[in-house]
């Protein structure tokens, strides 16, 4: 497994419902349409969202199966006004140091232009030569500025640039859709602020393999308030199957909470994780991971299979003392 990060900067979105809905008011509402009458959807949700008891045990053992409906979405912009807008929030200074560096090149090359000017009068007039050298210095002075400012307006208009792109790619994701359950499909960016997603992506071999991996930490992910979403790109339907026995119910329905998500819409995930593969270098093939923050940013992502263990030392829990106050304590945004 290799937890270093793949993936550039993406989107601006997401996570699952539990007690930051009661802080805020945004939320209630999608707290109430996602509840669920068969399966332990959202409990996190306080009163708004009770937990259901309700586990069928026809078997011992049932399988959850991992499917979407293939509708088209609507194409969104290369660059979108929200993510324009986000990048002047993150980064409210730099117009007005844009402004200035194009008025100082501005100047700079009017001095320049005067200089030269001045040269040329020089030049022609023999009673002006012992002036050619101060014109040449002016001259020399006008250039560098303009040379400066210059590469400064460049550097600071290309990191606008990967701002704008980085936050639009996290706008794509954000638009993206789930699977609650058989009724209920939600955008990616309803659960912003409210859960921390890991998408796991790769062939169901992979998924069904990192389903087991993630039962050890599976209490201290829920308390964490992650939700993993995954993504067969096989097209192979990955199988999880629980112990629906009686003594097992309470541990079965934690494992269904934090595997109750589910993409749909699928050749939108498949459209925008080839484009993020992409753009990171790797290979088409490769079983990925991607981790986001609870205000839906990328906070890690890499080849292979989620650190289920280090979300949970790295994570605060969304319950306690200290719930709300450590919300951005997601990890630094890639």
């Amino acid at each position: 497994m290799a937890s270093a990060s793949y993936f550039p900067n993406i989107l601006g979105g997401p996570s699952i419902l539990y007690s930051s809905c009661r802080r805020n008011s945004s939320l209630p509402h999608q707290c109430q349409s996602l509840r669920s009458n068969d399966l332990l959807l959202l409990p996190f949700c306080g009163r708004f969202g009770r937990r259901s008891s309700r586990i069928e045990r026809s078997s011992r053992l049932s399988t959850v199966s991992c499917s979407a409906v293939n509708k088209p979405s609507p194409p969104s912009s290369e660059a979108s006004s929200a993510a324009k807008i986000r990048s002047e929030v993150l980064s409210p200074f730099r117009s007005v140091r844009m402004f200035f560096y194009l008025a100082f090149i501005a100047s700079g090359g009017l001095g320049g232009l005067i200089a030269i000017s001045q040269l040329i009068g020089a030049l022609a007039n023999p009673a002006r030569a012992d002036q050619v050298p101060d014109i040449l210095k002016g001259l020399a002075i006008d250039a560098g500025a303009v040379s400066i400012f210059a590469f400064l307006y460049s550097r600071e208009n290309s990191a606008k640039e990967a701002q704008i792109a980085k936050l639009s790619r996290e706008e794509s994701l954000s638009n993206l859709k789930l699977r609650v359950d058989e009724k209920r499909v939600i955008p990616l960016s309803s659960l912003r602020g409210a859960a921390r997603l890991v998408i796991c992506a790769g062939p169901a071999s992979f998924l069904s393999e990192a389903f087991k991996l993630s039962e050890p930490y599976t209490q201290g992910l829920l308390d964490r308030g992650v939700l993993v979403v995954p993504f067969a790109t096989d097209g192979n339907s990955p199988d999880f199957e629980f112990d629906e026995s009686e003594e097992m119910e309470e541990v079965t329905g934690k494992r269904k909470q934090l595997w109750q998500l589910s993409p749909a819409f699928i050749p939108e995930w498949s459209k925008w994780l080839d484009e993020q593969k992409k753009l990171a270098g790797v290979s088409s093939e490769s079983p990925v991971y991607l981790s986001l923050r609870m205000d839906g940013r990328v906070r890690g992502s890499g080849v292979g299979y989620p650190p289920w263990n280090a979300f949970v030392v790295q994570l605060p829990p969304v319950k306690g003392l200290w719930s709300g106050l450590l919300d951005g304590m997601d990890g630094r945004v890639l």
